[in-house]
């Protein structure tokens, strides 16, 4: 049975809010989400992303400060920075759900056009691959090393892959459930992990040392192995670029951006907690070849038991929040697919990939790969996305977006037959060039990667050749007005083309006219936003 809320939404209050129950199916797909299902706060969004990072997979990342020859305060200093900077980035991509009321990647449309918005779509797949799988892969390792400390039971990849498989199907029960149980999950991490992780200063008070001092740079001096550090880092905030309009898509319009923007800055902080556990951790057992196995050979016998359900309930957060998005994102581009078996299919695809890593490839060097990859390509994305928002004033309409889910064409977003070639020709070459000056190794070392001494330069080249490529081609190929609020653009000029009405498609797939029923016809859903 569904209940009735009221919330207090930032500018004025809203109409009764209907809230199910977070045990009922969700059944919304890639629509828009009307006024009236709007149920969740800033305080949820919050919630969702430090929930989401709050666990091993964060820990994991955080070691590899000191992996790479980091001293501990060089280590903490390069984690605290790839945070704030991550954080800074990402805060904007909150705000595109409560005006959209529906995800980033459907969200980006309006700048990278209704068929172009595919380049969201495969860096969510990119991320939500990676994550679900690093998630699921490192807190399963954790969960084997305690139990073979805790009940003797002997180490094997057939153990491995049972538990990998419970996590695993753990996570896909909780996201066919959806948004509401995925949101309890995390409030439970969100207290549960944080309490369990500040009980490491009692367990390893005795063996910690702030003093630890580099044993030698990875990559030969300072600055490359800080640079580099920090940029694995910030993986994590860009990480959820993709994915926080699947959240904030519940949140009411009218909600005031500083709440949303504060939201995201205040969850990223607080993920220090793991990175930082991670850091502190990681000089325990320096040298060791397996640091998960090693750190709970090393911890008092009651907190290796407290470590495993660190793993387990961590393992659960940041899969859901990885393969939710996801799931929902590709039913919309493969409309045979329902939300369920879209997320059941690359649940399945992300379980192979574990398997076969675990067996195949170094844990260390698959996650250092994955994660450049998800830095260079998405970044500059963001970086369009945000200055699209500026210079439209945060102007969306809300049908228009759903054109191509619809099997329309069309609308304020159509374009050149669907894509925004603006958008496109910059985050293409930005992606491109970011890539060509990565340095990941050994999987990721771009041609380039040298110019500098080493230094990574790849994500001042991928944001500063996609926000001048994107603001130049905007001056230069100016943008309809149409797309426009009602206060006209901001910085940049617009065209007074004519707008291209809404049409059926003749040829869609009968999946897609039946995602008309949603907006009911031809009717238009419609928002002025500043």
């Amino acid at each position: 049975m569904a209940t009735e809320e009221q919330y207090d939404v930032g500018r004025g209050g809203t109409p009764a809010i209907h809230r199910p129950k977070a045990t009922e199916v969700e059944q919304h797909g890639i629509d828009t989400i009307p006024p009236e299902h709007r149920h969740s706060r800033p305080l949820d969004l919050f919630r969702i992303q430090f929930g989401g990072a709050n666990t091993f997979a964060t820990i994991i990342l955080g070691t590899f400060p000191v992996l790479l020859g980091l001293s501990f305060w060089e280590a903490v200093g390069a984690t605290i920075l790839g945070v704030v900077v991550g954080a800074l980035i990402l805060m904007p991509m909150g705000l595109f759900g409560p005006l959209t009321g529906t995800n980033n990647a459907v969200s980006s449309g309006a700048h990278f056009g209704v068929r172009g918005r595919i380049v969201g779509s495969f860096l969510s797949l990119l991320t939500a691959i990676a994550f679900y799988s690093i998630s699921v892969w490192v807190s399963g390792d954790a969960v084997v090393g305690a139990l073979v400390r805790l009940v003797g039971v002997e180490d094997s990849e057939l153990l491995r892959g049972v538990v990998y498989a419970v996590i695993g199907a753990l996570v896909i029960v909780v996201v066919i459930y959806g948004y509401l149980f995925m949101l309890l999950v995390n409030k439970i991490v969100v207290v549960g992990n944080t309490v369990l992780m500040l009980l490491g200063v009692l367990a390893y008070a005795g063996e910690f040392d702030p003093g630890y001092a580099s044993p030698g740079y990875a990559l030969t001096t300072f600055w490359p192995t800080f640079v580099l550090s920090a940029l694995i880092v910030m993986g994590n905030p860009i990480s959820f670029g993709a994915f926080l309009g699947d959240w904030s898509r519940y949140i009411p319009r009218e909600t005031a951006p500083s709440r949303l923007l504060a939201a995201t800055f205040a969850a990223q902080l607080m993920t220090l907690v793991p990175f930082l556990f991670g850091v502190a951790t990681a000089t325990l057992v320096a040298g060791e070849a397996d640091y998960i196995v090693a750190l709970i050979n090393v911890s008092p016998l009651w907190y290796a038991l407290l470590l495993m359900v660190v793993a387990f309930l961590g393992g659960l957060s940041t899969g859901i929040t990885s393969l939710y998005g996801t799931g929902l994102d590709f039913s919309s581009v493969f409309p045979r697919l329902s939300r369920v078996q879209a997320s059941l299919f690359i649940g399945a695809l992300a379980f192979v990939f574990i398997l076969v890593g675990r067996l195949a490839f170094d844990l260390i060097e698959s996650v250092n790969a994955f994660i450049g990859a998800i830095v260079i390509c998405t970044t500059p994305w963001m970086i369009i996305m945000t200055i699209g928002y500026v210079v439209r004033r945060g102007h969306y309409r809300e049908l228009d977006l759903q054109v191509f889910n619809q099997g329309r064409t069309g609308g304020a977003y159509w374009f050149s037959q669907g894509v925004n070639w603006r958008g496109m020709v910059a985050w293409i070459p930005a992606a491109v060039l970011g890539l060509l000056f990565a340095n990941y190794p050994p999987l990721i070392e771009g041609p380039f990667r040298n110019v500098a001494d080493g230094v990574d330069l790849s994500l001042l080249v991928a944001i500063g050749v996609a926000a001048v490529v994107y603001l130049s081609t905007l001056v230069a190929f100016r943008e309809p007005r149409y797309v426009f609020g009602p206060e006209g653009p901001r910085l940049v000029p617009a065209s007074a083309a004519q707008e291209q009405g809404i049409e059926d498609n003749a040829s869609a797939s009968a999946h897609r006219v039946r995602a008309r029923t949603v907006h009911g016809g031809g009717g238009a859903n419609r928002h002025d936003g500043d």
